[in-house]
């Protein structure tokens, strides 16, 4: 999952006391006051079942340190805890979840950025007080709190979206996995990858290793991941993990510009091509050209006004 904001070592969790459910679905308080937004099949609610409006989804957001911002059909989606590095928490993730099932429907690309000197420098140290906890409960109950966590990360690859990540600095185990999840990064020239978790006895486990392999293939991701050391911005981009590098202060600049030129194409044949183009490593040759002439037939009933609606 990450590690401690303020240090990179490559000290063991600490196991001083036992934790309480920290999950993302369906909490019902106890541990936090913020998971009264749960994620639940594409819907943000309240514990009491109502519907969520956006307003409220990103006055939440922003108690959790995430700023998001709606101009047009484009989403800025801010880390704003730059005094804590953009360390993460159960509470963090709730916030990205839930942002992630009430953006609206016009939204057609986000940037994800943070302030300060870190993109995320991964967990924040309270985490680490939980982790006894995890030996002592059912694998069923383990398995159902990961997957709560993992629903902050994984709606950045939705095929009607395309996500741009603007990385500076560190960007450590959850703050790597994070930057991976979404479909384009751009790094700047100080930025440090590390998937840390081999380094603490742990995996990483946020739906990250996927889109690393996917990245840069499967004997490097093993070679960054075993070692977990770090990748700094010349390498990124010669592997494929970063898809530009620019100076520092032109980082943001840069994300935005991409975003433009993102939306410059129609919406539905941008959404076709992703959907074409991450579904191809599994299909056969054939397959795949039977799914591209799937596509533009309905490209051809969309531009003709003929298509389903």
């Amino acid at each position: 999952m990450g590690t401690p904001p303020s240090s990179f070592s490559h000290s063991a969790p600490c196991r001083s006391r036992p934790a309480r459910d920290t999950s993302i679905v369906g909490h019902r308080g106890g541990a936090t006051s913020y998971p009264r937004v749960v994620s639940l099949f594409g819907t943000v609610r309240t514990d009491s079942g109502e519907r969520m409006s956006w307003e409220d989804t990103a006055r939440q957001a922003a108690e959790a340190g995430i700023d998001v911002l709606l101009e047009g059909e484009a989403a800025t989606v801010t880390l704003n805890r730059p005094d804590k590095r953009n360390s993460q928490t159960p509470e963090f993730w709730a916030a990205l979840a839930a942002i992630g099932a009430g953006l609206p429907g016009t939204v057609r690309v986000v940037v994800l950025r943070s302030e300060g000197k870190s993109f995320s420098a991964g967990l924040d140290r309270s985490m680490f007080e939980n982790f006894a906890t995890f030996a002592t409960a059912s694998d069923e109950e383990v398995d159902r709190i990961i997957a709560g966590y993992q629903e902050a990360f994984t709606w950045w690859r939705r095929n009607d979206l395309i996500t741009v990540a603007a990385v500076q600095g560190h960007a450590i185990g959850a703050g790597f996995q994070l930057a991976l999840a979404c479909d384009i990064r751009i790094a700047a020239d100080d930025v440090l990858f590390c998937m840390k978790e081999p380094a603490l006895g742990l995996v990483p486990d946020l739906a990250g290793t996927q889109p690393l392999v996917d990245a840069v293939g499967y004997s490097r991701a093993l070679e960054i991941v075993a070692t977990a050391r770090y990748v700094d911005a010349e390498e990124s981009l010669r592997i494929g993990l970063a898809n530009h590098v620019v100076p520092r202060d032109e980082l943001h600049a840069a994300a935005a510009k991409l975003a433009a030129g993102l939306l410059a194409a129609p919406r539905g044949a941008v959404t076709e091509s992703k959907a074409l183009l991450r579904a191809a490593a599994g299909r056969s040759y054939d397959e795949q050209r039977a799914a591209e002439r799937a596509a533009q037939t309905r490209r051809f009933h969309d531009l003709a006004g003929t298509g389903e609606s």
